[in-house]
């Protein structure tokens, strides 16, 4: 088998489009028509209100005219935005984008060193800042030699700077003629006009800023659409999954692919009001789901862990849920056999993306619970193609790297020409995943080929032993990583972080300590071939240190494991061999 294709033919994409003309402005054989008047596209978290498509309209028109009257901004400018989820998030964006300007977003929890780094890669001219993230924007800018006269508030508060806000912009330009000219595109400039720079998750170096355009993000949104079924007549389908006025939840980050294309300009696109929650806290999360009736979770490993072991979960009313999708990292098998346990009467997958390709495959709706291991199946428009060690195609169930085209890819990386070469070649996508896909065009990620750990020259995925610890009772979170051994090559280690009850335990008496690790080993010899096995040993950690988007940073910890290897505080290889 040469290439691999999702079940399902792409409709017209249009390469004419800016994508708030495509979201706000126009109509398209997938996008339902919305004939309720009471069915908002955002819902604030904190406060309950409610904004309907023609608010944001106006707000949105309103923001592009107030920042071109009081900065001029032009064509390719970037605009940062600093700051967590917000309801005048995606106003801000669209403003920029219809200004022929480009968005970049910045993660909040940033640093001003990260911060001065994305400004300084992008480009950027303006920053729109939340009053949360001000002190670390105005050392930033202090470092970079930014002038506060070039930045804005996302919502009035009391500090210590005069800025303006964006309702003050809003207001102003709802108040003045037009002073600009909202930028139309050429047929197929749509392909080529960046109109978001992402920075890239930067497991290895430094985040590379991502080029994606107008095209892009158009084509994901179709090709989620198709792939969910969405059709204008499917609100009177009572079977359907997805229908116009379902509530979701908006808690992924916006400045991130996942939060950016999957939720919200789905959401907004398809009719699905979006309750849009600034910061993750898991039981606010319950909370919010009890409150607005949530029917779809979009949602990352970390919190699907929470769902399946917290004992808060029992104290909500979570039955309004119909979906839930895992994204942005891979998702245990085994913690969604768990979670269908806790939430039976909802249909349970995960999808597959990345930054340089949106959404590559999400999880099927004609099945109540997605295939064990699966990312769902390829959605409409990509070809995949998966690539042996030894150069030759892979057929069916057969792993390999896996290499896509699609019409969403981005264009490669912001002035670096030399990762672009590597990772986009004639026009397919390098993934740097290893994966089989079965014949039903169903996805299986094995991990990241860099992460694999080789003992033995065999191949042991972190992911599969990280979901199987998980169903430990004293494993609260884990991250598996490779350690050097003379005698393996390689052998696994796990950072594990105690549950509540096993470190109480610890903590009362040290000797249980060894306890539980013996008892975390001797699970996974018992069910896991010998090269599988922690023949690395086990550390305890008070968190596994992971990105906004929930992916676990292994680099961090595979130093830390170096370390303790120099330190004589892991297995020397005496004790693996006879380990295995």
């Amino acid at each position: 088998m040469a290439v691999f294709k999702g079940p399902q033919d792409l409709p017209f994409v249009p390469d004419d489009l800016t994508v708030p003309q495509f979201i706000l402005d126009t109509h398209h054989p997938c996008k339902p028509v919305v004939v309720r008047g009471d069915i908002p596209c955002l819902i604030d978290d904190a406060t309950g209100r409610q904004i309907g498509a023609e608010e944001i309209r106006a707000r949105t028109y309103g923001l592009a005219n107030g920042m071109h009257a009081r900065w001029s901004i032009r064509e390719d400018d970037v605009i940062c935005i600093f700051s967590p989820n917000h309801v005048d998030y995606p106003v801000a964006m669209w403003a920029i984008l219809r200004l022929g300007a480009t968005v970049t977003g910045a993660n909040p929890a940033y640093s001003a060193e990260e911060l001065v780094y994305q400004l300084k890669l992008t480009g950027a001219k303006l920053l729109l800042v939340h009053p949360t993230c001000l002190p670390t924007a105005l050392e930033a800018a202090r470092i970079a030699k930014f002038s506060p006269v070039y930045m804005a508030l996302i919502e009035p508060a009391d500090v210590a700077v005069s800025l303006p806000t964006v309702p003050d912009l809003i207001e102003d330009g709802l108040s003045r003629p037009p002073s600009f000219n909202e930028r139309h595109l050429h047929p197929g400039e749509a392909k080529t006009k960046v109109a978001y720079l992402i920075l890239s998750s930067g497991t290895t170096g430094k985040p590379k800023a991502v080029r994606l355009s107008h095209y892009a993000v158009i084509a994901n949104t179709v090709q989620s659409a198709v792939h969910m079924d969405i059709s204008p007549n499917y609100a009177s389908d009572e079977n359907k999954r997805f229908r116009v006025g379902d509530v979701m939840l908006g808690l992924p980050p916006f400045y991130h692919i996942f939060g950016l294309i999957t939720v919200l300009h789905f959401s907004v696109f398809v009719g699905m009001p979006l309750v849009v929650i600034p910061k993750y806290s898991f039981i606010e999360m319950l909370k919010s789901i009890e409150r607005y009736q949530i029917n779809h979770l979009l949602v990352v490993p970390p919190q699907i862990v929470l769902l399946c072991k917290h004992p808060a979960v029992k104290n909500y009313n979570l039955k309004s849920i119909r979906t839930v999708m895992s994204g942005a990292a891979p998702l245990a098998s085994e913690t969604i056999i768990a979670l269908a346990q806790v939430l039976p009467h909802a249909a349970i997958g995960q999808g597959y993306g990345m930054t340089e390709a949106t959404g590559i495959s999400f999880a099927r709706i004609d099945k109540h619970v997605d295939t064990s291991g699966s990312s769902g199946r390829l959605v409409p428009g990509v070809v995949a193609r998966v690539v042996k060690s030894d150069g030759s195609l892979a057929g069916y169930g057969e792993p390999g790297h896996l290499i896509i085209s699609s019409p969403s890819l981005a264009s490669g990386y912001l002035d670096n020409e030399e990762a672009t070469k590597e990772t986009f070649v004639d026009g397919w996508l390098h993934t740097g995943d290893e994966v089989i896909i079965n014949e039903e065009g169903e996805v299986f990620v094995i991990d990241r080929i860099k992460e694999l750990i080789k003992v033995k020259g065999f191949q042991v995925a972190p992911a599969e032993l990280e979901g199987h610890l998980l169903e430990h009772p004293d494993v609260a979170d884990v991250c598996v990583v490779g350690v050097p051994d003379d005698y393996s090559g390689e052998v696994p280690l796990a950072f594990i972080v105690p549950s509540i009850s096993a470190a109480k335990r610890i903590k009362s008496n040290p000797d249980e300590s060894e306890k539980v690790k013996a008892a975390i080993v001797k699970h996974v010899a018992d069910t896991k071939v010998h090269y599988k096995r922690l023949a690395g040993g086990i550390e305890f950690i008070d968190a596994i240190p992971k990105n906004p988007s929930g992916k676990l940073l292994r680099r961090f910890l595979r130093e830390r494991a170096k370390t303790l290897r120099v330190k004589g505080k892991t297995p020397r290889p005496s004790t693996v061999k006879a380990a295995l």
